[in-house]
């Protein structure tokens, strides 16, 4: 009688990473309104950004009664050089409870298993697991001995985990997983994914680059058979990362490399509607994505700068609408440039919110040559105060311009 393949037990508030295609962890493109639009469009899970441990640590923790969601603020670390000037808030982390359930994997950055502990329980209660990102190559992670600088210790990073899952994973009845990369060997991969499959882990994300390959390098898959297999073994899902274009080449891959799951990223950053089958219709047009992202970036006041961002990924580069949208100040403005009209009151709401103050173009330029001397020169007032005085000013000669300069070559 054949035994059935060893499993990690998934906790009973966790997630089995086992047939999911999912939004992988990114900066800026996986904020509140990036995860909630993926999975509108089919994503399974949503995996947030990474946020540093510290950053979560001393953060006070509210419900908004406004967007319904949960947020993490501290106050700006920048803050109290001026008494006068109110200190601001800065939110760290935001998740919807309702839609966001049973759904969201919170990726942490960290170099310790103390820091790893603290900052995770802090938002354990409302997410289906804890992603230790073990890949970033950015030196902003890596120099505090974070992201990728974790695969040079690999005992180090199973300590992460093994306390994770112990002290969190266990406490809460969530899972534990972390994200890779590949190293210099494939015994040196193995060997790492062996050691790490045996700290309590649920899940493994290997993205198919090593440290110092950039993204625009082709994914190497050479060794996803191999890793797949050392996790099967373990009884840990296995998920691939690294050019994977959309919901079906994620599924024919999953079958060819035996893998569990698979992540979209830069797909999914340029139309997250990837997540849709052809069966579904595929790709949809970029207005219709940015409409559906519009109001849902809306619904969460999400932070202007970075529905700016988001917006700059999702409308293509050499439209002329584009340009506009780079050129915008607030909600209010970039639903006029986007003909967005049905969503212009729920905007000005939101930049009063937000604090989003417009002004008219043409008073901003007035005012910047008012107080701009290179542009009062360039053909301001400056340019019309000279033209009006210079019947009365005296010629060159009159001033002794010509006398100094005769002067000071004879004397050459």
């Amino acid at each position: 009688m054949t035994s059935s393949p060893r499993r990690v037990p998934i906790p009973k508030n966790g997630v089995d990473y086992r047939g999911k295609v999912v939004l992988a962890p990114m900066v800026r493109s996986g904020e509140l309104p990036s995860r909630l639009l993926a999975l509108k469009y089919g994503a399974d899970l949503v995996w947030g950004p990474e946020t540093i441990d510290r950053s979560m640590i001393g953060t006070t923790k509210r419900i908004n009664p406004v967007t319904s969601t949960i947020d993490y603020s501290r106050v700006s670390s920048n803050g109290g050089r001026n008494p006068s000037v109110p200190l601001k808030e800065s939110n760290i982390y935001r998740l919807h409870p309702a839609q966001e359930y049973g759904r969201l994997i919170f990726q942490i950055g960290t170099s310790s298993p103390t820091t790893a502990v603290e900052a995770a329980s802090l938002v354990a209660p409302h997410v289906a697991g804890i992603d230790v990102n073990a890949g970033c190559p950015k030196p902003f992670s890596t120099s505090g001995g974070m992201g990728a600088a974790l695969l040079q210790t690999p005992d180090h990073l199973a300590s992460i985990l093994s306390a994770l899952v112990s002290e969190v994973g266990s406490v809460y009845d969530i899972g534990i997983s972390v994200k890779i990369r590949l190293l210099e060997t494939p015994e040196m991969t193995e060997a790492l994914v062996r050691k790490l499959c045996g700290t309590g882990i649920t899940g493994l994300t290997v993205h198919c680059r090593t440290t110092p390959m950039r993204p625009r390098e082709r994914a190497i898959r050479d060794q996803l058979h191999m890793i797949a297999d050392v996790c099967r073994h373990e009884g840990v899902a296995c998920v691939m990362n690294g050019d994977v274009k959309n919901r079906d080449e994620a599924q024919q891959l999953m079958q060819e490399f035996r893998v569990d799951g698979a992540m979209l990223a830069t797909a999914a950053e340029a139309n997250p509607s990837s997540f849709r089958t052809m069966e579904e219709g595929g790709l949809l047009p970029w207005r219709e994505v940015v409409q559906d992202y519009m109001k849902i970036a809306l619904d969460v006041d999400n932070k202007w700068g970075n529905t700016k961002f988001t917006l700059g990924q999702l409308i293509p580069g050499k439209l002329e609408v584009y340009r506009k949208v780079t050129r915008c100040k607030g909600y209010t403005e970039a639903c006029e440039a986007l003909d967005l009209n049905h969503l212009l009151d729920q905007a000005r709401a939101v930049d009063e919110r937000l604090s989003i103050s417009r002004i008219p173009e043409v008073a901003a330029v007035s005012n910047a040559k008012s107080k701009n001397k290179t542009a009062q020169a360039a053909g301001g007032r400056t340019g019309v105060e000279r033209s009006s005085t210079s019947e009365t000013r005296p010629a060159l000669s009159e001033r002794g311009v010509g006398r100094s300069t005769a002067t000071a070559a004879l004397a050459v």
